[in-house]
């Protein structure tokens, strides 16, 4: 930062001069750490008194559900007044890390009125959970889900509450991905092709399995589900603007990571990270990068704590943001910008910055702006705004 001082201001008696130039010292670093580029930013508050919200979906023009990790679903009316909660759920195994996570409305939701979320199910003996992925019907009135069908379970499932993973995305061709966490007691699962630990699944909105997944048939021993395997626990993950698919993941002691997940690819945990042990010391093999295993487009150290990700389609924000990847900050509680050439981040900017709230998910809404939850209780479904 440049700071240009004017004949008339340095024609200030000695006393004023430096009172002045102190009070620029003090704000120099606020100005530094502040947005660099862009509209300037206000949040409005679009409903608040969530316990933990954790997923947003719109299914219309002004109204959204929204998950409460604890087990609950609510629609937000376009006033922002909650619904009760939703009736119909599954059992859920709300417990640290885990609860009821990420919604998605289909496609076609105006005609069919289908959604899917994904949750911590328990083992039916109660002796563990994983992650599943659910398909309901919203009723007419939004009071209730019908016709509610598991099409996955994640396997196999074990005693944890943390790294579920669960983030869901319809891609182009109406297939679902869906990411999933290693458990972290069982990292190096993630290396392995016989369990659904550490992996981006992909299947048909029925539950069944593209004919086209490069595991299909059960290849080499492989479950047909997986996508791509090597990932920690990745709470994060978008359609690009090319329609191909993004993730992000959480590394240990720095290391969180933006990928690309591709097809039969592998990214590499826990054998490569760039974070390392808590309290210090090497992962896996200590390395950052090894043949056959692919390298992040992005990573974080130290650790950000991603969460939540949407690209921007709209111009609300002008054109210079627009095709903009925005990532939530659950430890430093701000929203990051990251701008994309040729598939690989060329710039971050760190946005709002004096939120004080953990952000849970951020989704571009019908309107063209962003939305925000905060992972709080009380939590808040916040509207990012152009302050003017």
């Amino acid at each position: 930062m440049s700071i240009r001082i004017s004949s008339r201001v340095s024609s200030l008696p000695g006393g004023a001069m430096r009172e002045l130039l102190a009070a620029l010292l003090l704000l120099g670093p606020a100005m530094a750490g502040a947005q660099e580029s862009g509209p300037r930013l206000r949040t409005e508050v679009v409903a608040g008194g969530l316990e933990h919200p954790w997923g947003l979906t719109f299914i219309d023009s002004g109204r959204m559900l929204v998950t409460e990790r604890p087990g609950r679903m609510r629609l937000v009316g376009s006033d922002g007044k909650l619904s009760a909660p939703i009736t119909g759920l599954p059992k859920i195994d709300a417990g640290g890390q885990g609860g009821l996570h990420d919604v998605l409305a289909d496609s076609d939701f105006a005609r069919n009125r289908r959604i899917y979320f994904c949750y911590a199910e328990p083992a039916a003996n109660g002796s563990g959970n994983s992650t599943a992925l659910a398909s309901a019907r919203l009723s007419e009135d939004g009071s209730r889900l019908e016709q509610l069908k598991v099409i996955f379970s994640q396997k196999p499932k074990v005693k944890s509450s943390a790294h579920f993973g669960c983030r869901i995305v319809e891609a182009k061709d109406g297939t679902l991905f869906l990411t999933l966490g290693e458990r972290f007691s069982r990292m190096k699962d993630a290396q392995t092709l016989d369990n659904h630990h550490g992996k981006v699944v992909r299947m048909r909105k029925d539950g069944g399995v593209p004919a086209d997944n490069p595991f299909a048939g059960g290849r080499n021993g492989a479950l047909p589900e997986i996508w791509s395997y090597g990932h920690r626990n990745s709470q994060g993950a978008a359609l690009g603007p090319d329609g191909r698919l993004w993730t992000h993941e959480h590394g240990a002691q720095g290391g969180d990571e933006i990928n690309h997940p591709e097809a039969g690819k592998n990214y590499g945990w826990p054998v490569i990270t760039h974070g390392e042990n808590y309290g210090g010391g090497p992962i896996g093999e200590g390395i950052t990068a090894k043949a056959g295993m692919e390298q992040p487009v992005h990573y974080w150290t130290p650790s950000i704590a991603p969460s939540g990700m949407a690209f921007l389609h709209s111009d609300r924000y002008g054109q210079a943001w627009r095709g903009s990847l925005f990532i939530g900050s659950l430890k430093f509680k701000y929203l990051a910008r990251l701008e994309i050439s040729d598939g690989k981040v060329t710039k971050e900017e760190k946005l709002l910055t004096d939120l004080k709230q953990r952000v849970r998910d951020v989704k571009e809404g019908p309107d063209g702006l962003l939305y925000l939850l905060t992972d709080e209780a009380p939590g808040q479904v916040l509207r990012v705004a152009p302050a003017s």
